[in-house]
């Protein structure tokens, strides 16, 4: 058994009672009989029963969300929901199960009999069950007694007292104001006699009072009816529907027929015992012409018995009386017949002259709700019906028609030339060619088929047809030219047939009444997927540029060719939305999709829609991406010297395979595994190929140095030009006779007006988180490059969010995560904000085929382990009391500002962090306060302390942010006599200074500061590295420990992290947590995402 389910989000079940209000309620649906078959706490099982067909509804209720959900075949918001909703809404003991405050209430006022009202937990005691609509509470413990018991006990042993007080019977009186002698409808009371008749004195019951105490909609309905009724004057009274309301009598009240003439005061003897019955009558009349006249004699059958209507009298200007039931008649047509021939008699006689004006005035205006019968007009032969071409040409019609806010629906059948109104009961006349006149049998079965494709599309047409007589379905504009039904109706309607006019007649309306269809074809270019797209409402198309506006717009209707406008449903602007992101380009009938989207077709279009060329080369993209490594390998030409570990020769295939597709790729390989070298392998067999234009190297200046020399070594062939120094750019210099051209990021932003003049081979950026940011220069320098392909190397392609991924896999795939508010609606906000799961995931398989990225772990068995340990620097009283009069500061600094002050001061906030971690320290960083007096450094004792123990086992690296606390840490191994070297950004020689470190046994310490060793340096002859200050990205960080921690180095390898506690350096570490996960769980399957934002909560609580 399937649901459909519905969510709702204003629904607040501590304020609702049946007095409530919500759009979406509908009194139409108060005849639906809804039973509660299981509640619990905020949850509760219905069934609605609609025509002898019962549906199974259940409402779950999660504040603020209530879920609703139906087996019946519908969508969206259904009949059956609004049904067991509303009914909820009047049923005080079933709010109960929905508010806990209600809940409470009813039990203690169970628990106050056994003296339980007081006690925690009243559920030990209490359970809950819904018996015949009511809520009971049933003991746990049958033993407890309460006082109730007691008085069963006592009424059973005494003697049962006389009644004073007569009991009251309520009943329902039909009478005639004595006044107007119209028809008035009394609720009264009074006592019974012991054969159940009522006696005197009758009194009648104030109505009005009854409306507010009802617990259904049908007795709210009932009790206003009689109210009506009850006064002298009606006014504004819909007669009809208050007549059935009060006749459908759901409290199933007695009726009773006053006879006034007995006497005006409604007494017990002036009373007749009556039923009420909604049950139609169908009047025949039957004319035979004799002599010189017409007679016309009339019938009413009721319950299959005809009963003459010269024997019927019309009671209370709306009834008839058949022995002791009363039929409301409510047509005024069958009302004057009646009382026509209770006039004149058995029959009524009209004259052969007068006979054709009374057949248009009279027979004609009634011939829609009365059968005629000519006995004297014989049916058609089949020479006649084949004449006039009555059968061979039927065709069903739906005439629409205004009427004040409603459309009117009227559902015709052509015979020939003839329409005849389906629900009424014309008769169809003819004519041969001799001058014969014929009476023609309607098709029924046809007629009624027509009927029943009507009541399918709106649960209104059904009540409306069980209403009684009348001649067409109705409905309010507001729901009729609701395009969620009537594009649905019309379609099905059009589909068997029915033939619709007079919908664009309708005033105000310039809605398409064809639904739109799609017509979707998929086919194979070169560098393209064509998709070949066709719009149409009816026989109107629409350009998929007309529509691609109207999209973006999010309009939910486009003007057609004939000045109506075509509904657009929200798949649609979705469905659009997703073929305009992925196309390159927009024609008026097709759209290209870069083949580097391939992994988008499937979700984009159904299998159907593509072309078999299309899914083979699907086929073989997916089969050639998921086994790249089994893919024919690639041989490395002689120009590289040197030779590939498996994985990385797996790589140089991986870059051959998305070469050959013109894809651009994205390396990321974790730091140490050797990107550099594949990328020069790949290099070698492009040039191998004849590839002849140059490649331009893009990268940090610190990396100049490892790439000139790891060119030298693996393809000493090349003829490379690296773009350094003020003269770097001489006159007439031409590109194309360099293979390999290097540049930094800072020299590219000055010369970008002559490189891009040049059109390369690749343009590879290396360390290409430097083009995180979208709106940074450089992202937009990079882009103005022109060449073949492109490749971005990184270690650490996301350092903060999803965001890092948008630059970086947009400057070699353009266009592949669309534009950059798309990303970050679609992706980032989704992912980091809220941590979406499935977002997260579609985005994964959407980069997938681009991104190459192994770890240590997947490709270096042999790797020794790396241990990372906290050592904690307690610091001194000195130290500390500087520190907690720097905290306080600060923390009250940010107490007085609201978080978008905050955010508005970032540098004031970074510099208040900066001086804490800088005392953390030492002290002596602060350079322009005056405490050259407190000159305590916890870490510099700890690490002078540790290297001691280690100088003669190990080389240690120790990294800091501050040059200055670098400074301190050499002014103090040097007081030890410990020989270090020290590596800044400002040093000279980089490259010696790592040599003579990597070389020399009697140099155990290198000091490096965190921003000119994150990149570019192989430290393999070290096996420990410090950590003296934590940052708050862990990628930057983990650059550093991969400096040691990479191919080549053969010891286990320890990262040693100090951390002054209960400092704001706690809190650093947490936060490094949150960004490692970050960046894992876009990369790697597992994890959940914490995006983090420092905002002032939590500024407050590092500083805690």
């Amino acid at each position: 058994m399937e649901f459909h389910q519905y969510i709702l989000t204003d629904i607040d079940f501590t304020k609702v009672s049946r007095y409530s209000y919500f759009p979406w309620m509908d009194l139409t649906l108060a005849h639906f009989q809804v039973n509660a078959m299981d509640m619990e706490v905020n949850q509760a099982t219905f069934q609605v029963l609609e025509n002898y067909t019962d549906f199974e509804v259940m409402i779950i209720y999660t504040a603020p969300t209530t879920a609703v959900f139906c087996n019946c075949p519908q969508s969206g918001f259904c009949r059956h929901q609004k049904a067991a909703l509303s009914k909820l809404f009047t049923q005080e003991n079933w709010l109960a199960f929905f508010d806990h405050n209600r809940y409470q209430h009813l039990l203690k006022k169970v628990a106050t009999q056994y003296g339980l009202e007081k006690e925690s937990s009243l559920e030990n005691y209490f359970s809950a069950q819904i018996k015949a609509g009511k809520l009971e509470f049933l003991l746990k413990d049958k033993q407890l007694t309460s006082i109730d018991d007691f008085d069963l006990v006592e009424e059973s042993l005494a003697p049962k007292a006389k009644t004073t007080v007569e009991q009251q019977h309520h009943f329902v009186v039909l009478t005639r104001n004595r006044y107007y002698k119209n028809l008035q409808i009394l609720l009264c009371q009074s006592p019974m006699t012991k054969s159940g008749v009522p006696k005197n004195p009758v009194c009648s019951s104030e109505g009005q009072s009854h409306i507010w105490q009802s617990s259904s909609i049908e007795e709210m309905q009932f009790y206003t009816a009689v109210y009506q009724f009850s006064q002298a004057v009606q006014q504004d009274i819909d007669i009809s529907s208050s007549l059935k309301a009060i006749a459908k009598n759901p409290l199933h009240l007695d009726f009773y027929l006053h006879d006034y003439e007995k006497s005006e005061n409604i007494t017990a003897s002036t009373l007749s015992p009556v039923q009420l019955s909604l049950n139609k009558g169908d009047i025949k009349l039957f004319i035979t012409k004799k002599g010189a006249f017409y007679t016309i004699q009339g019938e009413i059958h009721i319950h299959t018995i005809a009963y003459s209507l010269q024997d019927l009298v019309v009671l209370l200007d709306h009834f008839i009386l058949i022995k002791n039931q009363l039929f409301l008649i409510e047509n005024k047509h069958h009302l004057k017949l009646i009382r026509l021939f209770g006039n004149k008699g058995e029959q009524l006689l009209i004259h052969q002259r007068k006979f054709e004006e009374f057949n248009r005035l009279f027979l004609e205006q009634i011939a829609h709700s009365v059968e005629l019968n000519f006995k004297d007009i014989p049916k058609a032969s089949k020479p006649q019906l084949k004449e006039n071409l009555y059968y061979q040409d039927m065709q069903p019609l739906l005439f629409l028609e205004e009427s004040e806010d409603f459309v009117n629906l009227i559902p015709v059948m052509r015979y020939g030339e003839v329409e005849i109104p389906i629900l009424s009961k014309r008769n169809i006349f003819g004519t041969d060619s001799k001058g014969t006149q014929f009476l023609v049998d309607r098709k029924r079965e046809a007629e009624t088929k027509v009927i029943s494709l009507l009541l399918k599309q709106h649960p209104y047409f059904q009540e409306q047809m069980d209403e009684g007589s009348f001649q067409h379905f109705y409905l309010h504009r507001k729901y009729f030219l609701d395009s969620n039904w009537f594009l649905d109706a019309f379609e099905e309607w059009q589909h068997q047939g029915i033939q619709i006019i007079g919908f664009n007649a309708l005033r105000g309306n310039k809605l398409s009444r064809f639904k739109g269809k799609i017509h979707v074809e998929v086919l194979s270019g070169q560098n393209w997927f064509n998709a070949n797209i066709k719009v149409s409402f009816g026989p109107k198309s629409v350009s998929l540029k007309k529509l691609e506006k109207a999209v973006r717009n999010r309009s939910q209707f486009i003007t057609l060719d004939d000045g109506t406008q075509g509904i657009l449903p929200k798949q649609w602007l979705d469905k659009f939305e997703a073929y305009f992101n992925a196309a390159e380009s927009i024609a008026d009938d097709f759209i290209e999709i870069p083949k580097y989207k391939f992994n988008e077709i499937d979700q984009l279009f159904e299998q159907a829609e593509l072309d078999p060329i299309v899914l083979a080369e699907l086929s073989t993209l997916r089969k050639q991406l998921a086994h790249f490594p089994s893919l024919s390998e690639v041989q490395v030409p002689p120009t590289f010297v040197g030779n590939l570990r498996p994985y990385q020769q797996q790589g140089l295939q991986w870059l051959h395979f998305l070469d050959g597709l013109n894809f651009g790729a994205c390396l990321a390989d974790d730091m140490g595994l050797g990107k550099t070298i594949q990328i020069l392998a790949f290099l070698a067999t492009q040039k191998a190929k004849g590839q002849s234009a140059p490649t331009l190297l893009v990268l940090p200046t610190t990396l100049i140095f490892n790439w000139r020399h790891e060119i030298q070594q693996f393809l000493p062939s090349f003829q490379t030009l690296v773009l350094d120094g003020p003269n770097r750019i001489e006159k007439g210099l031409q590109f194309e006779q360099y293979d390999l051209v290097l540049i930094s990021y800072h020299n590219l932003l000055t010369d970008i007006n002559i490189l891009k003049k040049t059109t390369f081979n690749y343009v590879i950026l290396d360390e290409s988180q430097q083009i995180k940011n979208p709106d940074s220069q450089r992202y937009k320098t990079v882009n103005l490059l022109k060449s073949r392909n492109r490749i971005i190397l990184t270690g650490t392609p996301i350092e903060n969010n999803t965001m890092d991924l948008y630059a970086q896999l947009s400057f070699i795939v353009p266009g592949l995560l669309g534009s950059k508010k798309y990303f970050k609606d679609v992706y980032t906000t989704p992912i980091d904000a809220f941590h979406d799961r499935k977002r997260k995931k579609v985005l994964k398989e959407k980069i997938k085929p681009f991104i190459l990225r192994r770890t240590k772990q997947d490709v270096l068995r042999d790797l020794p382990a790396k241990n990372e340990l906290v050592l904690y620097c307690e610091m001194k009283t000195a130290q500390r009391r500087i520190y907690d009069l720097y905290e306080k500061e600060f923390r009250d600094f940010i107490s007085a500002k609201d978080g978008d002050e905050i955010k508005k001061s970032p540098m004031h906030v970074l510099k208040g962090l900066t001086k804490l971690r800088q005392i953390c320290n030492s002290s002596k960083l602060l350079q322009n306060e005056d405490l050259t007096s407190a000159a305590d450094s916890a870490k510099i004792e700890m690490l002078i302390e540790q290297i001691q123990h280690k100088k003669d086992q190990h080389k240690m690296i120790v990294f800091s942010q501050f040059v200055s606390m670098l400074n301190l840490i050499k002014e103090a191994l040097d007081k030890q006599g410990i020989c270090s070297l020290m590596l800044t950004g400002q040093s000279k020689d980089r490259g010696k200074l790592v040599n003579d470190f990597q070389s020399d046994k009697d140099t155990p310490v290198f000091l490096v500061s965190l921003k000119a060793g994150g990149t570019g340096l192989n430290l393999t002859a070290a096996d420990v590295v410090y950590l003296v200050d934590p940052w708050w990205n862990p990628a930057v960080e983990q650059q550093a420990i991969d400096r040691i921690y990479r191919m080549g180095q053969q010891k286990t390898v320890t990262a040693v992290r100090l951390i002054s506690p209960n400092t704001v350096e706690d809190k650093i570490q947490i936060l490094q947590q949150h960004k490692k996960e970050i960046s894992n769980s876009i990369l790697d399957d597992g994890g959940s995402i914490d995006a983090f934002y420092l905002d002032k909560s939590y500024l407050m609580n590092l500083l805690r």
